[in-house]
């Protein structure tokens, strides 16, 4: 393994010395300079079991508490009529995170940095604020979720969350990178709790299937609450935290290009845990409380334990409660590490797991920060717990298209990616789901600021109209971009292709300046603009139900 080859020097982008040598995964090793081929199964699975980490705890870390409670609420509340919304997801989720497990494995340097690099100091402030304010919030329904499981299991709450903080706090500051991982793991394995429940509640397969792969809005019910609902199943499946984890969590593990389809093995295999595991929440749930006094009157994360504990047995509630701690030990360890990472990267401070605290104080205390106070104002009375975590469900939703604006822009950045950049057909992909995520953003901001007056037609219309708009410009870029003379020439495409091998990007200060059209300049500050209201309504939103309980 070398770390820069395509200038002639040896050192590489890396920010961090420690970010280089070994993978030591917690199923396996691989030695800097092993570059040989994997010429048998046996070699390509023990290969694939050390490079397994990143895609499933960016994964399963993203089926914590908040998504307990927003997958069991839309189960709750509408059955299982929504969970094609989780179907839709799954190309976005893979796209989505390819795009950061690329940039991390080619670059060697983390999400925030190269923001802050190629975009500026103000873009990249922009960028890691949002990222700070939203982790935040989501640390603390990681608590919430280890409260509400603590009290339908009778066991002393506030013990429990300050046990629980401190848990998570030790499993990342052994200083050893293996040990971290095979904690992560163990909480992976325990995550399969819910495929058991679903099993003792056995709603009617047939149904589930159904409506998994048939898109249908269900009758009844305010619109508004609805579209809020999907939007926060979308917030709660594809959170910003896992660009910036992810991308980071490839460069601390030291996997580079030459390991990239193991790592997609591996993305894969995470996507399939969080869509298993959502399906069977929202189907146990929807079957649990179908004809029920509950049903359609949801309360917490902590009535759903309530609710199998009463209608299927002690033990499914139970299990119901360790899921939940567990989802909440996963996810605020996963959230906090993207924070402290992108902390470390924009500071060029040392930030890696492979570090004892005292030898990345900086990292680590970003970390232990954000752990203590989240438990904190979990343990403080009076705190308005029960409007905050749908509500940061939603506002991960409303960031999520800026996130995914600069993704796209860095995955198309030649001096950074070189050959690795994306394909046109993946730009038009993750054009198009930026666009939807921001028609669900204006769906969002319509219904915060006009609840009674936005009906199923105004929705209706904002899609289509929101629709028409989207496919003109989509006609536009493609003609432009056909028009430019964009297109490589066959022998191009060949030389990229052999150079694959061989590129990293060289150090950050040999890059040349991005270039950034004066239109897309404009769109940029447009969508923050707008980003910056539609967040502060969904904040007016969290304070409103705050204040009326």
């Amino acid at each position: 393994m070398t770390l820069h080859v395509n200038t002639g020097k040896t050192r590489g982008a890396v920010l961090d010395e420690a970010h280089v040598g070994h993978i030591t995964g917690a199923f396996g090793t691989i030695l800097q300079h092993d570059t040989g081929p994997r010429r048998n199964w046996r070699h390509r699975l023990l290969t694939l079991f050390a490079i397994l980490g990143p895609g499933l705890i960016v994964m399963v870390g993203d089926n914590d508490a908040g998504a307990f409670a927003t997958y069991g609420q839309a189960g709750q509340t509408y059955g299982t009529t929504l969970l094609w919304t989780l179907a839709l997801l799954i190309p976005v989720l893979y796209v989505n995170q390819e795009m950061v497990l690329r940039l991390g494995a080619v670059t060697g340097v983390g999400h925030a940095r190269l923001i802050f690099e190629r975009f500026g100091k103000f873009w990249g402030a922009f960028s890691i604020i949002d990222l700070f304010l939203l982790n935040a919030l989501t640390i603390v329904t990681e608590f919430i979720g280890i409260a509400l499981a603590l009290d339908y299991l009778g066991l002393d709450k506030t013990m429990g969350v300050v046990v629980a903080a401190g848990l998570i706090m030790a499993a990342v500051s052994t200083g050893n990178f293996r040990r971290f991982e095979r904690f992560a793991m163990v909480l992976i394995f325990a995550s399969f709790l819910p495929v058991p429940i679903y099993c003792m509640v056995h709603p009617p397969l047939a149904q589930v299937a159904r409506d998994f792969v048939i898109p249908q809005l269900p009758v009844g019910g305010k619109p508004s609450d609805m579209w809020l609902l999907i939007i926060g199943i979308v917030g709660t499946t594809v959170a910003p935290w896992q660009l910036f984890f992810q991308q980071s969590y490839v460069v601390d593990k030291r996997i580079t290009r030459r390991s990239i389809k193991y790592e997609r093995l591996d993305l894969w295999i995470g996507i399939a845990f969080v869509i298993i595991g959502g399906v069977a929440i929202m189907a146990f749930t929807a079957a649990t409380f179908a004809g029920k006094t509950e049903f359609g009157n949801f309360t917490d994360a902590g009535g759903i334990a309530a609710g199998l504990g009463k209608y299927v047995g002690k033990a499914a509630g139970v299990m119901f409660a360790i899921a939940l701690i567990d989802a909440a030990l996963i996810g605020a360890a996963a959230v906090s590490l993207s924070t402290a990472y992108a902390i470390g990267d924009v500071f060029s401070a040392r930030h890696s797991l492979h570090r004892k605290v005292t030898d990345a104080k900086g990292f680590y205390a970003v970390y232990f920060l954000l752990i203590a106070i989240s438990a904190a104002v979990v343990l403080t009375p009076g705190s308005p717990l029960g409007a905050l975590t749908l509500a940061v469900q939603v506002l991960a939703g409303v960031l999520l298209p800026s996130a995914t604006v600069f993704l796209l822009l860095l995955s198309n950045d030649k001096p950074v990616l070189g050959p690795w950049v994306n394909p046109r057909w993946l730009n038009y992909f993750t054009g198009g789901v930026i666009a939807v995520l921001v028609l669900l953003s204006i769906i969002l901001t319509a219904s915060v600021l006009f609840p009674d007056a936005t009906n199923e037609q105004v929705i209706l219309g904002i899609l289509g109209g929101g629709g028409v708009v989207a496919l003109i410009i989509a006609l536009v870029t493609m003609a432009l971009s056909q028009n430019g003379g964009n297109r490589e020439p066959a022998e191009n495409a060949a030389a990229a292709r052999i150079l694959r091998h061989t590129w990293r990007m060289p150090p950050l200060e040999q890059l040349p300046p991005a270039k950034l059209s004066l239109a897309a300049k404009i769109w940029m500050g447009v969508l923050r603009a707008y980003l910056v209201l539609a967040g502060g309504l969904v904040l007016v939103r969290i304070v409103t139900l705050a204040l009326h309980g």
